[in-house]
């Protein structure tokens, strides 16, 4: 037996969202419509189909961030695998070829080999049945490093098995694709391997291997198709190069391993690498529990697989954001796998994601990294792939950075942060009240903040087509409202614990709960989502005004706060979240497909949100005063960890039946609020978190 399969009997079990038979891997169709995601905790990520095949440009073993968090460079796409065993030939990669836009061709063999696709924690690993041999792949990323290694290793067999496998490779930013010509790359031996330089500049990256034999190569596979391009109406194919191949030959119990890295010397031997990921992943696991503690041991219960994945990959989203001064500074990227770190994403998913997994000091990292930024009184919107200036075009971005604020204070009770922060805070709220970018100021009049200007999407509904945005809301949205009266309110408590006067924190705060009074709707039972727009109330049933109940503090009167949870549990409510727009409300979209501009359009117009979910079951539980039916809410996701990109959670669902996921297949505030309210509820229910 190999030192590799010694390892994996000895390493301690992790959690799988994920265990899938032939039922799902000999059907093509559900084996590509599931995806698997691995990352380095830098912005480099590794994804593909459970099929084995890629569908999408972003696809890749080894997408590299050559600037982290971002410079994300496709530099390894696919490795094509086969192998010969009792005198058969078994390909082990399906491949689709594009065929001038009709049908595309998949090729035989691939993954009708597949017998079993698994997670291992992260780590997906698929089970090829070839004969009276099992084959085991792994796929998984180095911490902090642009390396991936994929590993076969012959779990079974009555006869050694011949492994070749080609390296197909890349040299493009992630977004875009690659139609060759007659592109040379250099390819080059080296020890243990091949070295490509994909052209004069470049970042040379590796093909390794501690066993298998190296042969250099340079043929262009043209036209891979990729479906699901086309579906989002992009260019549907590309060009990879074959520039290398690998060939070994295992008995059983033995494994070989291509290490894909940036690094001319990264850790060759798989199980060492193997061994530091797994106890990583133990690790993550184990705090979290100990976090969670325990309450009353008569009350325990086993903690659902699901939850436990979703604190692995909770760990997926959070990567450094190097400062001259700290280079381990911290950021969230918001999705995969095309988004980078945005200020509103990151300080909406900052608790669920650092804090309800025991975290904090992540969480203070992350806080520090975006106060660096904070001008005018706002945090930028986002950081843009390029690495420039970050754009500052968001109002409530600035507002949730109070609310992650406040979280990790109650968690934490540092007042070492607290004094840091707080003349921070301070600013940023005074210059809200004077008045900073878009028209964002208090109304005198009423104490409620006002944003937005012809032509700019200032909240999280920022989708625009062309010069037109879909859902400007300009004038004062609920949920900025609801957000403003909570940070006031904790600028009071912060002021308080800091031995100063809070009174005139609290004092704008009252003002602005007795004049939240206007965003009640009387005839309708809910709120309206904007006050004082260019053409008076905006009267749409949105879901922004669940945060007037879910946030700690409610302007709202417990019969209100009854009634918004009644409105978007008939009107919103779907298995996966919350609708964006009431069905029957004028605009309302039900399905999220098509071009970019009609997709684009969707998607603040009846699109479910993952995120929502979380929020609206802690609304719930505030109403209804009871747990077990609030998770219930939650329960649904369970499900959906299976499908789509297994272990994690999509950002967007379609608004009508049976709710298809959609959108990025993993999204940071879709794991952390479903993590964050299952947390939250299930203290309130009592119940012992254990392993």
């Amino acid at each position: 037996m190999g030192e590799f399969q010694q390892l994996l009997r000895r390493l301690p079990p992790l959690p799988s969202a994920a265990d899938f038979g032939r039922e799902v891997c000999g059907e093509i169709a559900a084996a590509e419509a599931r995806e698997w995601l691995v990352a380095n905790g830098i912005g480099g990520f590794a994804c593909g189909t459970v099929a084995g095949n890629v569908t999408r440009r972003y696809h890749g073993l080894l997408v590299a961030a050559l600037r982290p968090p971002v410079g994300r460079t496709l530099l390894v796409s696919n490795v094509d695998a086969t192998a010969e065993y009792l005198d058969d030939h078994f390909p082990l990669t399906p491949q689709r070829w594009w065929n001038a836009g009709r049908a595309s061709v998949a090729t035989e063999g691939g993954q009708k080999h597949i017998e079993r696709f698994r997670l291992e924690g992260t780590t997906p690993v698929w089970s090829f049945a070839l004969a009276d041999a099992l084959v085991e792949k792994r796929v998984w990323m180095q911490p902090d490093e642009n390396t991936t290694y994929v590993v076969y290793t012959l779990a079974r067999a009555s006869a050694p098995l011949r492994l070749a496998l080609k390296a197909l490779v890349n040299y493009r930013d992630y977004h875009s694709g690659t139609h060759a010509g007659n592109w040379w790359m250099n390819v080059e031996p080296v020890a243990r391997g091949l070295r490509i330089t994909a052209f004069e500049g470049a970042t040379p990256f590796y093909l390794l291997s501690q066993r298998a034999a190296a042969e250099p190569a340079h043929d262009w596979y043209r036209n891979f198709d990729l479906p699901a391009e086309r579906q989002r109406g992009l260019n549907d194919h590309e060009d990879h190069l074959h520039a290398g191949s690998f060939r070994a030959t295992l008995n059983a119990g033995e494994s070989v391993g291509l290490v894909l890295s940036t690094r001319p010397d990264p850790v060759l031997e798989p199980a060492a690498a193997y061994a530091e990921n797994t106890a990583r992943q133990k690790d993550l696991l184990d705090r979290w529990t100990r976090d969670r503690g325990t309450e009353d041991p008569r009350q325990g219960m086993e903690t659902p697989d699901w939850i436990r994945q979703l604190v692995l990959a909770a760990d997926q989203f959070i990567a450094v954001r190097p400062l001259a001064d700290d280079p381990g500074a911290k950021t969230v990227l918001a999705g995969f796998p095309w988004f980078t770190d945005w200020g509103r994403d990151t300080m909406i998913a900052l608790p669920g994601l650092t804090l309800s997994t025991g975290r904090p000091e992540i969480a203070r990292s992350i806080l520090r990294t975006f106060a660096r930024f904070v001008d005018g009184g706002m945090l930028p919107n986002y950081f843009p792939d390029a690495g420039t200036a970050p754009e500052y075009n968001t109002v409530d971005a600035t507002l949730w950075f109070f609310e992650a604020a406040r979280q990790y204070y109650q968690a934490t009770r540092d007042g070492e942060f607290l004094r840091e922060i707080f003349p921070v805070l301070e600013d940023i709220a005074e210059q809200h009240r004077r008045g900073t970018r878009h028209r964002i100021h208090v109304d005198p009049a009423d104490g409620l903040l006002y944003a937005g200007e012809t032509g700019v999407q200032l909240t999280w509904m920022d989708a625009r087509v062309g010069d037109r945005v879909i859902t400007p809301r300009i004038g004062k949205p609920v949920e900025i409202n609801a957000l403003w009266h909570n940070a006031l309110l904790a600028l009071g408590e912060f002021a308080a614990a800091m031995g100063k006067d809070p009174s005139g924190w609290n004092g704008q705060a009252q003002q602005v709960r007795a004049s939240f009074q206007r965003f009640w709707n009387a005839p309708e039972g809910c709120c309206y989502d904007v006050l004082d727009g260019p053409q008076g109330h905006e009267t749409a049933v949105r879901p922004n005004q669940i945060f007037a109940v879910s946030l700690p503090q409610s302007p709202l009167s417990v019969e209100q706060q009854a009634a918004v949870v009644e409105t978007c549990a008939r009107r919103l409510v779907t298995s996966f979240g919350l609708r964006s727009l009431a069905p029957g409300e004028s605009g309302y979209v039900g399905h999220y497909e098509g071009e970019p501009a009609e997709r684009d359009g969707a998607y603040h117009q009846g699109t479910v949100w993952g995120w929502l979910a979380g929020p609206f079951a802690l609304a719930w539980l505030r109403v209804h005063k009871d747990p077990a039916r609030a998770l219930e809410f939650l329960q649904p996701m369970e499900h959906h960890v299976h499908s789509a990109c297994v272990g994690s959670i999509s950002e967007i669902f379609d608004g009508d039946p049976p709710f298809g996921p959609c959108g990025c297949f993993a999204q940071a505030w879709s794991v952390a609020e479903v993590l964050r309210a299952w947390t939250e509820i299930s203290r309130a229910r009592g119940l012992t978190i254990a392993q």
